[in-house]
């Protein structure tokens, strides 16, 4: 016969119950809107570069699988078109890498479907001409990434038959690169990097197959890398890291936080992440809208961020989309 408890009792319990359930506290809410923008109006491709110059992005190269592209194309999110510009006059090449300074484009490395290369060109939107540049100071690689600090370019990482971590800047006055230290993580290809308050990050991308969680920014001043929170699953903090993890993204800066978005970690992903430097933490925002993918492009402009293109498992994408961070997904 089952022993019954006391009124008193059972109501004290619910109260309790109910006093220390965390259920049903308010939780920070996911936020990011994404916005279907106007398509790409060249072909459909994946591992295409990016840059941006005064509040334009400039997109071209890549591949559809069979061919390699030359054609690029300027956004004018005002006007949310597309215009297409001079063609990149070197050879045809996807797995490139792109970056702006003093008001130009610089494009070089890459993959031509035969060889690894490493020339380099320079893009002038006041004329719509290209130039060519020095040579990339490192081995000629595809899989890098590049960002510019204080009006200098910096590439590193990537793929010449082995995996790379060495780090390089270039001086576009001197038309010069110069080795940098390399970074204290393990080799990489096809990892993320961004610029936020004159230093640059470099975090994410593969080693032998395992996808890394650490990232390292790089002060031009000291010439010091700093490692910041490994992106691994934390049962301590609000959000799980583990989703982060990934090689092949698009990033992008607004304001003074840094996104990364899309990518792939044993499969496509969707889910995007917002870092903030000043607090070293990750948030979780709302998950890139568009089909999975890997091997897109992202850029910022002003208060927004723009991922486009990519590869769907064997499918090629033109589309892209518009981020606002801090809006309500309703």
């Amino acid at each position: 016969m089952k022993r019954l408890l006391p009124h008193w009792l059972l109501v004290l319990a619910v109260l309790c119950l109910a006093g220390c359930n965390t259920d049903d506290d308010p939780t920070d809410e996911i936020l990011g809107v994404w916005t279907s923008r106007s398509q790409f109006e060249g072909l459909a491709r994946n591992s295409a570069v990016s840059f941006t110059i005064n509040g334009k992005a400039y997109v071209g190269l890549g591949t559809d699988g069979t061919n390699k592209f030359t054609d690029f194309w300027e956004y004018n999110p005002a006007t949310n078109t597309w215009t297409q510009k001079a063609d990149f006059p070197g050879a045809a090449r996807y797995l490139a890498v792109g970056f702006s300074a003093a008001g130009k484009g610089y494009v070089g490395t890459g993959y031509d479907g035969v060889n690894r290369l490493k020339d380099f060109w320079e893009y002038d939107p006041a004329t719509n001409t290209w130039a060519r540049k020095a040579d990339f100071g490192g081995s000629a690689r595809y899989g890098a990434v590049a960002l510019s600090i204080n009006e200098k370019g910096y590439v590193g990482t990537g793929f010449d038959g082995n995996a790379k971590k060495d780090f390089w800047q270039y001086d576009p006055v001197t038309d010069a690169w110069t080795q940098k230290p390399s970074f204290g993580g393990n080799k990489r290809q096809g990892a993320s990097a961004f610029t936020l308050n004159n230093h640059g990050y470099l975090l994410l991308g593969a080693d032998n197959g395992a996808y890394q969680t650490d990232v390292w920014s790089y002060d031009p001043t000291t010439e010091l890398w700093s490692q910041h929170k490994s992106l691994i699953a934390d049962t301590d903090a609000d959000y799980d890291y583990s989703g982060v993890p990934r090689a092949n993204a698009a990033s992008f800066v607004i304001g003074n936080h840094g996104f990364v978005a899309a990518g792939t970690n044993a499969g496509a992903l969707s889910n995007c992440w917002e870092y903030d430097p000043d607090a070293d933490t990750w948030t979780q925002k709302t998950a890139f809208a568009g089909a999975t993918r890997t091997y897109p492009v992202g850029f910022g402009l002003g208060d927004r961020g723009y991922v486009g293109l990519g590869l769907s498992s064997t499918l090629r994408l033109d589309d892209f989309w518009e981020l606002s961070p801090y809006e309500v997904n309703e």
